[in-house]
């Protein structure tokens, strides 16, 4: 059987305004030990803006997503522009507030943002060939935006145990007329009709090794899916 191709979109470096650098190595493992062949993308923007992780504040740099996003990649990276959705199996997009600020604009508006045309074109095209999408931590949130009635999970729409302390995020999705599904940290939800798996990650204060797991479940979902 030929390899799984799966293309991994990013939108930066870091978890206040790029990717969730542990989400998306957990991603690239997860396939990797599946044997799926993988290429990365990202657009090529400028960030909505650039946090200094060590404080938490934003800084009057400028910074582009592509270019951020190649960090992760080890350089081995692609234009999302460029993404031929005919040369690939599926697609999965880690979490991240970048997701929320640059593939986004959830992180300003909530239910009322738009998603840019892109990433809302990458979509679009996988769903319509009926290849699956993955999707975790915040990233759900562009499934919700982008298929109305679709199902998805972000973890829990109370927060149990302070352990999800983004719950509203659920309500918002629920809002939108999309179906949230609450799942545990180990868990992944399949929308078998729309093709799409969710999990929460870091939605969830959860130790990493369980975030790992979880995502390990969408991974292997999506890949189940093709």
């Amino acid at each position: 059987m030929a390899p799984r191709r799966v293309a991994l979109v990013l939108a930066g470096c870091g978890v206040f305004d790029g990717s969730e650098l542990h989400e998306a190595s957990a991603v690239l493992v997860h396939l990797s030990r599946s044997g799926a062949e993988v290429k990365i993308f990202a657009p090529n923007m400028e960030q909505m803006h650039v946090v200094n992780h060590l404080s938490g504040n934003p800084t009057e740099e400028k910074r582009n997503v592509l270019v951020e996003s190649a960090r992760i990649a080890r350089g081995n990276i692609q234009d999302l522009a460029d993404l031929k959705v005919n040369e690939f199996d599926a697609v999965i997009f880690p979490g991240g507030f970048g997701v929320a600020k640059n593939l986004c604009s959830w992180a300003v508006d909530g239910k009322d943002c738009t998603v840019n045309n892109i990433v809302k074109a990458t979509l679009q095209a996988f769903h319509s060939a009926k290849k699956p999408i993955g999707l975790c931590c915040i990233s759900p949130v562009l499934a919700a935006k982008v298929f109305p009635g679709c199902e998805v999970t972000v973890g829990h729409d109370k927060n149990v145990d302070g352990r999800f302390p983004d719950a509203e995020t659920a309500i918002a999705i629920q809002e939108l007329g999309c179906k949230h599904v609450c799942k545990d940290v180990g868990e992944s939800h399949v929308d078998s009709t729309n093709k799409i798996v969710t999990t929460c990650a870091f939605m969830c204060k959860a130790p990493l090794h369980e975030i790992f797991d979880g995502i390990g479940t969408m991974v292997g979902e999506v890949l189940k899916l093709i």
